[in-house]
């Protein structure tokens, strides 16, 4: 998986039974999800509560051994074995799963305490401090901590993606600054940067030209331009061969403002499209204009900040269950509700509905519409004549998810419950599956199931029956394998939930 590369279909979506590309999908997915499904993997704390009635004291006078020995205990709970040595410590966790802790106080330490971690088969020592201004923390690291928990939960995390995610990160820490004109930064916003390019355009200072000189032919440079290249050399920026389709060229030059950032929920770097490890400080955010990405993956993002698109990702590529905490007032995202509302109105009769692509510029122009007027947006006949277009953007939207309608998790049991040749058994199975999934997914999944199968009710003149139907749907709607190419356990899995929905969601 080459991180320098362009844009890539992360885990088969974008592709049909065939390998073919789907024709309608102007933006292919750009989110790679490897290392999100590699930390889902990652050993979960478990502290080790201590069984000893009386726990053993600091050798200091009488009152302070018992005031160090209340305060530990209020700042650790049950995890906090007393005074106990390395050997003590490690014989205690010999058996212990991965994950397993307990705090300590080494005989001989001064000022902290001794967090003992099992972690790959063997047990680790570090020394831990409070202050109440700061939390918990491991010396010599800037990491701050609510808890002790927190502060193994993120450790384990870290331990788990080097031990099992280095070469990928390790191309993440060796890439080309010439990523960033196929960054998901640039793929989702192009068009907005370009537009903004324009406006501001007229606006930047030119240096009038010198009388005495010939115009410029088609091969000569501007005096702008030749600024435009001293200003690169100097921010040391070094862009592909084709710069001139750059949407957003030196007319707009501002350094961003990264700092540290820790980030709840679902988040991936904008520039490599991998996800955010670690449950703290997993990244730097600008914040003037808000672009997400690796501290490495920020040294290699040109001077381009622009402070007034602070939510440039907007609604596509913006995870699940965000949007539905965002809309609160509603289960299912505004996109989801709009564009399946406008196909039943007046697509549920169209030949091909899904099947056949809309004009690519103009699912591009309605996505971008959606992201700026939100549910606002004009989707109407008038607005969008060709109701294939609403389709496609439908499709766009599920395809950019971060994490698909069904989901990493969820997806072994959907495919294990379609491979059961016993239909009773199979519905079973995939009601067991759909409450697997998160709320959000799981709502929007029952929305979408119950409009196609109202889709295919008028298969006598639309001619997309369930089959088809998932066809179309499996590589949007399916966490599959990455580079897989034949869906068709996926499909007949898909068709059978498109079917049965009824049945599998009452």
């Amino acid at each position: 998986m080459p991180l320098n590369a362009g844009p890539e279909t992360g885990g088969g979506k974008g592709v049909v039974a065939s390998g073919s590309q789907e024709p309608s999908s102007p933006v292919q997915k750009v989110w790679k999800p490897e290392l999100y499904k590699i930390q889902l993997e990652a050993p979960t704390p478990f502290p080790v509560r201590c069984a000893r009635v009386r726990l053993t004291l600091p050798a200091k006078s009488k009152a302070e051994a018992v005031g160090a020995n209340d305060l530990a205990v209020r700042l650790y709970g049950s995890e906090y074995h007393g005074v106990m040595g390395h050997l003590e410590a490690e014989e205690l966790l010999a058996n212990a799963c991965e994950g397993s802790y307990l705090v300590r106080r080494s005989p001989q330490s001064d000022g902290y305490y001794t967090l003992s971690l099992r972690v790959n088969k063997r047990t680790k020592h570090f020394k831990v401090v409070y202050k109440p201004d700061k939390g918990h923390y491991l010396l010599d690291q800037d990491k701050c901590f609510d808890s002790v928990h927190d502060m193994v939960a993120d450790g384990l995390i870290n331990y788990h993606m080097e031990l099992h995610a280095g070469p990928i990160i390790q191309q993440i820490n060796q890439q080309t600054r010439n990523c960033y004109q196929q960054s998901p930064y640039m793929t989702l916003n192009g068009r907005k940067l370009r537009a903004l390019s324009k406006e501001m355009a007229p606006e930047k200072p030119k240096d009038p030209a010198p009388t005495s000189q010939p115009a410029p032919g088609k091969d000569d440079q501007t005096d702008a331009e030749q600024k435009g290249e001293s200003q690169l050399q100097q921010s040391q920026v070094r862009l592909p061969a084709a710069a001139a389709v750059d949407p957003m060229p030196l007319v707009y030059e501002k350094p961003h403002q990264f700092k540290v950032h820790t980030f709840k929920g679902l988040n991936w770097c904008e520039f490599c499209a991998n996800f955010l490890w670690g449950f703290t400080a997993q990244g730097v955010k600008c914040e003037a204009c808000g672009f997400v990405a690796h501290a490495k993956c920020s040294e290699l993002v040109p001077p381009k900040c622009v402070p007034d698109l602070k939510r440039i990702r907007g609604v596509f590529g913006t995870d699940l269950t965000t949007m539905v905490q965002l809309e609160q007032h509603h289960p299912i995202p505004f996109v989801v509700r709009r564009c399946v509302e406008e196909v039943e109105a007046r697509g549920m009769l169209q030949e091909g509905i899904y099947r056949v692509s809309g004009f690519a510029d103009e699912i591009e122009a309605l996505k971008l519409a959606l992201d700026k007027d939100g549910e606002k947006t004009d989707m109407s006949e008038t607005a969008y004549g060709n109701v294939n277009v609403i389709a496609g953007t439908l499709k766009l939207y599920l395809r950019l998810l971060p994490v698909p309608l069904i989901t990493f998790q969820a997806y072994p049991s959907f495919m294990a419950a379609g491979r059961n040749s016993n239909l009773a058994e199979q519905l079973e199975l995939m009601t067991e599956a759909v409450h697997r999934l998160p709320p959000a997914h799981y709502s929007c999944l029952q929305y979408m199931l119950e409009h196609l199968k109202r889709v295919a009710s008028h298969y006598a003149v639309n001619k997309m029956n369930e089959h088809n139907l998932a066809t179309v749907f499996a590589p949007t709607l399916i966490a599959t394998p990455q580079h897989m190419t034949n869906l068709t356990e996926e499909i007949f899995m898909l068709s059978s939930l498109i079917t049965h929905c009824k049945k599998i969601f009452s």
